[in-house]
C-alpha cells in the first residue's frame, strides 16, 4: 500500500534506473558534498524506496566511491579539453590552473575535501581518490611533456611542474571554501604558472 511519504516511483529498465540512483546522488553530491549521501538522503533524492537503492547498490562505500569518481572525473575532462585550445604551453596550462582556481567549481573543490578526509575510513573510496589524482598529474604531465618536445621549456623546468600546479590548485581550493584566499585567484594562478615554467 503505498502513502504520500512511500516513494511509488515508476517502472524503469533495470541499467535506467541504477543511472537515474546515479544521477540523483551526484546532484545531492554537488549540493552538499559527499558526506550526506547515506542510503536514505540518496532514495529521497532519487524518489525510491531505501530498499531499492540497496538493491542496485549494496555496497555505500563503493556507491560514495563512485559518485566522486563521476563528479571529479567529468570535471578534469571538461577542464583539460578546454585548457588543451591554449596555443602554447603556458597558455595551456593558465587556462587549466585559472579554470580550477575561478571560484565556480566550489561544489567540486567540496566534494574532494570531504574525499580526502572520508578516505581515511573508507578503502574503496581512498583507492579512487587516487586514481583520480594519479589521471590529474598524468594528463597535466602530458600537457607539459608536450611543451618540452616543442621547446617550449626544459626538461628540467618541466620536472615536477604537474606536482607543484596541482597542490597549488588543491591548496588554494581548500583554503576558499573557509573564505581563506587572495580575492582575485586568476592572478594567483598566473604567477604561480610563471614561477613554474618559468
Amino acid at each position: 500500500m503505498s502513502t504520500s511519504s512511500t516513494p511509488n516511483p515508476k517502472r524503469m529498465p533495470p541499467a535506467q534506473r541504477e543511472r537515474a540512483i546515479l544521477d540523483a546522488a551526484i546532484a545531492l553530491a554537488r549540493q552538499g558534498g559527499i558526506a550526506p549521501l547515506t542510503v536514505r538522503t540518496v532514495a529521497a533524492a532519487a524518489g525510491v524506496t531505501p530498499a531499492l537503492v540497496t538493491h542496485y547498490r549494496p555496497s555505500m562505500d563503493a556507491f560514495v566511491a563512485d559518485v566522486f569518481g563521476a563528479i571529479v572525473g567529468a570535471e578534469r575532462e571538461e577542464v583539460v579539453a578546454d585548457g588543451r585550445t591554449g596555443a602554447t604551453l603556458r597558455d595551456r596550462i593558465t587556462r587549466i590552473v585559472e579554470t580550477l582556481l575561478d571560484g565556480d567549481r566550489d561544489d567540486v573543490t567540496l566534494v574532494w575535501v570531504q574525499a580526502w578526509a572520508a578516505g581515511a575510513g573508507n578503502d574503496v573510496l581512498a583507492a579512487r581518490v587516487r586514481l583520480e589524482m594519479d589521471h590529474w598529474q598524468q594528463d597535466l604531465e602530458a600537457i607539459v611533456a608536450e611543451g618540452v618536445a616543442a621547446g617550449e621549456v626544459s626538461a628540467a623546468r618541466a620536472d615536477g611542474a604537474a606536482w607543484l600546479l596541482l597542490a597549488t590548485v588543491d591548496g588554494m581550493n581548500a583554503h576558499s571554501l573557509v573564505k581563506w584566499a587572495p580575492e582575485d585567484r586568476g592572478a594567483l594562478a598566473r604567477r604561480t604558472v610563471a614561477a613554474v615554467l618559468g
